[in-house]
């Protein structure tokens, strides 16, 4: 598609932070989130196009191996030396080098090629999403994280969401507690929602093997449609073991990094459900081949999220709206977990729903004035008066 393009050649590639309160706590097993690092990358061509790409993890290391402060630097001292000068439009060959010179950083790398992707859906005039074979539908389903941890509230939340009609679909952050109390409190959530919604839950590693047959099926008796990740990412074995004495559906997630993953996950059949998120599969194109996969095995597909503001959020929602099938939704909610927008015409989120705009490459514009009051670099020192 490239190659009716004149050749255009990479100028600047710039990684920004931008620190951004939560709207509350946001509560997982292994951290509590009060704020959110956004990690965007911005590459600039010489004919002045700009493509935008985003590297946001969850919790600093406490997540993952990649921080945000890792990724800039990563980025900025052996990444950009490989970019600089070469052709923009060759995305594949961007990558192809970049794999050759710097193992993993595959949320770094994701976000370089969603950049270059972006800017060249912008100089054809066409969609992200056009790039990856186009779109089979226009909206998303979207979930919604109740993880405050206080049943009450978690409830509030829920009622607040299904009558503005933003999310039917909730997902209980637990593992921090014992699997009863957990258990309980989800419980609880699903006896208040009914069937106005389903319900799944997150324990991001938390559980034993043992606990995860105890915690599994008091979530079944409470009517949980879905466990994702309830033991340990290397522990494949243990999801089969899972799986087979279990009636509830298990997802992987922290298990599943890129295609290789993938199938080794399918192979052994560890998991009902995949959940693709593009950061964790190196960038578009490995997400895009974890789905393929998944459909060869007769695996389902949920469309994840590492809490991506809206650069991150639209770069997955472009590549998901391509799926074939996507059975259990998405959960692209990251932007309005934050109290700071960083768009000038905002995402549309109604109707249970994400819905796609139709301009060229990510098809959003941010707001630079936003952007450059959230700068960890260009913020204002704390001075202690002590």
């Amino acid at each position: 598609m490239s190659s009716s393009l004149p050749a255009t050649s990479i100028e600047t590639v710039e990684v920004l932070l931008l620190d951004v309160p939560t709207i509350r706590p946001h509560r997982l097993s292994m951290t509590t989130m009060h704020r959110q690092t956004l990690v965007l990358v911005r590459i600039t061509g010489n004919d002045g196009v700009a493509g935008w790409g985003e590297a946001t993890t969850i919790g600093g290391l406490a997540y993952g191996e990649e921080s945000p402060e890792s990724i800039k630097v990563n980025i900025e001292t052996y990444m950009t030396p490989l970019l600089l000068g070469a052709d923009a439009n060759q995305v594949a060959a961007r990558m192809h080098l970049l794999d050759e010179h710097v193992q993993g950083n595959r949320f770094a790398k994701c976000a370089i090629e969603t950049a270059l992707c972006d800017a060249l859906a912008r100089r054809l005039g066409v969609p992200l999403s056009t790039l990856f074979g186009g779109r089979v539908r226009e909206t998303l389903p979207i979930a919604w994280t109740l993880a405050s941890g206080d049943t009450t509230r978690d409830i509030e939340e829920a009622e607040k969401m299904l009558a503005q009609r933003r999310h039917n679909i909730f997902k209980l952050k637990i593992g921090a507690r014992t699997v009863q109390q957990d258990c309980a409190h989800v419980a609880a959530i699903k006896r208040a929602i009914g069937e106005r919604g389903s319900v799944r839950v997150d324990v991001n590693q938390a559980w034993t093997e043992t606990d995860a047959m105890l915690g599994m099926q008091l979530l079944a008796d409470a009517g949980v449609d879905l466990v994702e990740q309830p033991i340990a990412a290397s522990n494949h074995d243990g999801l089969c073991r899972l799986r087979q004495k279990n009636r509830i559906a298990i997802m992987a997630d922290e298990s599943l990094h890129g295609p290789q993953d993938a199938y080794q996950l399918a192979r052994v059949g560890a998991a009902d459900v995949f959940a693709v998120k593009i950061n964790q599969s190196g960038g578009l194109a490995g997400a895009q081949q974890v789905a393929a996969i998944a459909g060869a095995a007769q695996v389902d597909l949920y469309g994840g999220t590492m809490l991506e503001g809206a650069i991150g959020t639209m770069a997955s929602a472009q590549l998901f709206a391509t799926f074939g099938a996507l059975a259990w939704g998405t959960e692209l909610f990251g932007p309005l977990l934050l109290t700071e927008e960083i768009l000038a015409t905002p995402l549309r989120y109604r109707d249970f729903a994400l819905e796609l705009p139709t301009g060229p490459g990510l098809g959003i514009e941010l707001d630079q004035d936003r952007v450059n009051a959230l700068r960890r670099d260009r913020k204002t020192p704390l001075v202690s008066l002590a």
